[in-house]
Formats: C-alpha cells, structure tokens, sequence
C-alpha cells in the first residue's frame, strides 16, 4: 500500500468507469458464485464494451457481462497474499453488501493500482478476514453435480459451460480434460477457467436439445434451475452417456 491507498476500500467511481479500466490491470481473474458455482476466467481483457446496460469484457480469456444498474459500489480490497505475491481485487456489490462479481489481479498491486490511480484512494473501510469456502461433507455417494462434466470428459469435444446469474453470465469454450473431485467440490480446470462447483449443489440435469446441440441444465435441491448450464455438440454428449437424444 502507498500513501495514496487504503488496504479496503469503497471507490466513489462510476462502476461503468472501474470496469472499463480493467484492460489497463493485465492479467485478471473475473468471477462469480452463485448457487454453489463458482465460476472463474483468467486472462488479460482486452476490450470493455456495452450493450443495452450491460458493460461486456472481451478477448481470449474473457467473456464476462456484467450489468451495471446492478451494481451499487465498488469495494478494492488489497490485503490479499499468497506466496508473497499480491492478489489485489475489486468486488462489485449489489444493493444488500452482497458480491455480484469480482476482478482479481493476477498481475501485483502496480497495474491494478495504477489502472485505478485517477478514481482517488476512496473511502477507507476496516479490513475483513476472508476465509475459503469451507469443504461440503464427504459423502461415498456419486454427486450428480459431475455427470455433465464426466459426459463432456468422455466425448472428448468442445464444450460451453455457462453460469448465468441476475445481473451477471460469463462461460468458457473449451475440451474438458479431466474432473477432479476434491475438499467437496468438483473441479474441472484449465490455464484460463477454473470451475469449482460443490458437493451436494446439483441434484441432477435436465438435457434439451437445441439445434445440432444438447444443452444440460443443473437443477438444485428444490428443483429449481441454478444458472450453470453445460452445452456441447448432441451427437457426442448422447454417446458419452451412452442415451439417446431426447
């Protein structure tokens, strides 16, 4: 931190104009959780556009649409170390406190500080201890929650994977190479996305057929659709379970 920062943070920026100066940041993780999902993209944004209210974050690695009548501050916080290296964020807060999304710096605290240097150092907020999710119970049951990533890791194919949230949607594209069940999440990861999707979240999917692809839908617990959704070419999902298409 320098004199002209606060370790937290609330920004009194326009959100529109913190999430146009991510590019400047380099190498960002954007991410959000939501039902039990989280959902992870690594990369350098490269462009930030809009459409109808929404502020869109482009480029190889980037896919994130965030809307911004959602948004109700913007809080930095920079107390985040790991392996003495810095992780430095900014957290986009609805109305109740809660985190829409977040950016991550991937970077160090120079670019993220300097991207952010001529919105001023803020409001100063008390430092809050953040802990990890804690681990969903173990269980020797198969969680349904890895069918549809089992299913793509079998057919070998390119795969969407998808959250969608009021006020947020990002996806990635991509081979599933493996799945990995660990501290009760299921975890499929690559260099630019990271899914970490807990234990017991998912109840089951739902598959539609759409066109020459087959969308798998999560459902939790209550029924209810949770907003990941897994789509991928029909024809090599069906045969990775060995199903007909519905």
């Amino acid at each position: 931190m320098t004199q002209t920062t606060h370790p937290r943070a609330r920004l009194s920026a326009s959100p529109a104009d913190i999430v146009r100066a991510l590019p400047a940041m380099g190498r960002i993780m954007i991410n959000t959780r939501w039902n039990g999902a989280t959902h992870e993209r690594m990369g350098a944004v490269e462009t930030v556009g809009e459409d109808g209210g929404w502020l869109v974050c482009s480029g190889p690695e980037h896919t994130a649409r965030i809307e911004l009548s959602r948004i109700a501050s913007v809080v930095v916080d920079r107390t985040s170390i790991m392996g003495g290296e810095a992780y430095p964020r900014a957290d986009f807060l609805l109305e109740d406190g809660s985190v829409l999304c977040s950016a991550i710096s991937f970077s160090g605290l120079a670019p993220f500080d300097a991207a952010l240097a001529p919105f001023g150092p803020g409001e100063a907020l008390p430092v809050e201890e953040r802990t990890p999710p804690a681990a969903a119970p173990a269980s020797d049951e198969a969680d349904p929650g890895a069918e549809a990533f089992e299913r793509a890791l079998a057919a070998g194919a390119e795969v969407i994977i998808r959250v969608e949230r009021p006020g947020f949607v990002q996806h990635w594209q991509g081979v599933v190479e493996k799945v990995s069940p660990s501290r009760g999440f299921i975890n499929v990861m690559r260099p630019d996305f990271h899914l970490h999707l807990r234990a017991g979240a998912v109840s089951g999917w739902r598959q539609e057929t759409q066109g020459d692809d087959l969308v798998l839908f999560a459902f939790g617990a209550d029924g209810a659709p949770t907003g990941l959704t897994l789509r991928g070419k029909a024809a090599a999902l069906a045969a990775a379970a060995g199903l007909e298409i519905a």
